[in-house]
């Protein structure tokens, strides 16, 4: 086994517990990775503006990649290093699909912000919603007037759309409708939503372009994730780290099973293969 020089982490699920809490087990053993000269990477399907602020009380932490590996944010200078986004022909081509769908709710992911449609917010802020976190919508979402007009607007920079079905068959539908598409990566970090992002976006290729900068071999990565969103950089790693409560197929994809996130599994698998 190589030597561990990059821990990569997903956010929910894996390195947060219930409602974004970080656990005093977990920020403590990655600082002492990082006093071991560890590099500690965040890795998430969060866009930067919706990140917790327990995740910048760990000590040492240096760079975040957000919004599924379209950006890398390096923490001391707050200096983007890396962006891969959809071209702009292909954000407008995926627009007009969704927009033959607007029954579908979506949120765009650009410049670190993710904005929704103000009508789509106002009746999940009266409502709820059966489906969404409406909690976590109206903390991180941003309301537009017109998001489909905000999306082609910003075609240039779209880090990320989300979308999120009531129904799984209409998810698994549009699923195969953008798997067909060309430039686009189509991944998921819940039941009812699917991600699109660039021909080449993910977790995994940020990572690579990090060890590159740094100077460290995908060898020496532990990657660690429950969702589908982290399959790519689980299986990248040179030991990639399935939670227990991962998905089944993200189990299957990993060198090792750590404990679930309320019981603090990400400082489980660190004082096992780093510590």
């Amino acid at each position: 086994m190589s030597e561990i020089k990059l821990i990569a982490l997903d956010l929910d699920g894996t390195t947060l517990k219930s409602k974004s809490r970080l656990s005093e087990e977990n920020k403590t053993c990655l600082e002492k990775a990082i006093e071991k000269g560890v590099h500690v990477v965040v890795a998430t399907g969060r866009v930067f503006s919706a990140l917790p602020e327990s995740i910048f009380e760990i000590q040492g932490l240096e760079y975040i990649i957000t919004s599924n590996g379209a950006y890398i944010t390096r923490l001391k200078d707050m200096k983007n290093i890396y962006s891969n986004y959809a071209s702009g022909s292909v954000i407008e081509s995926v627009g007009k699909i969704l927009m033959n769908n607007r029954e579908y709710p979506i949120e765009v992911f650009t410049k670190g912000r993710a904005y929704i449609d103000e009508e789509v917010f106002e009746d999940i802020k009266k409502n709820g919603s059966d489906y969404m976190d409406a909690d976590y919508i109206m903390r991180t979402r941003t309301p537009v007037p017109h998001i489909y007009d905000f999306l082609f607007e910003n075609k240039a920079e779209i880090e990320n759309i989300n979308i999120h079905f009531r129904h799984l068959e209409d998810r698994a539908e549009m699923k195969r409708v953008f798997e067909d598409h060309e430039g686009i990566t189509v991944t998921s970090s819940m039941p009812h939503n699917l991600e699109l992002g660039g021909e080449t976006t993910s977790k995994a290729d940020a990572i690579l372009n990090l060890c590159t900068i740094l100077g460290i071999e995908e060898d020496n990565v532990m990657a660690m994730g429950d969702s589908l969103n982290d399959m790519a950089m689980i299986k990248a790693a040179g030991i990639g780290v399935a939670m227990g409560n991962a998905e089944e197929e993200v189990k299957k994809t990993a060198d090792f099973v750590t404990l679930t996130n309320e019981e603090d599994g990400v400082a489980h698998a660190v004082k096992k293969f780093v510590l």
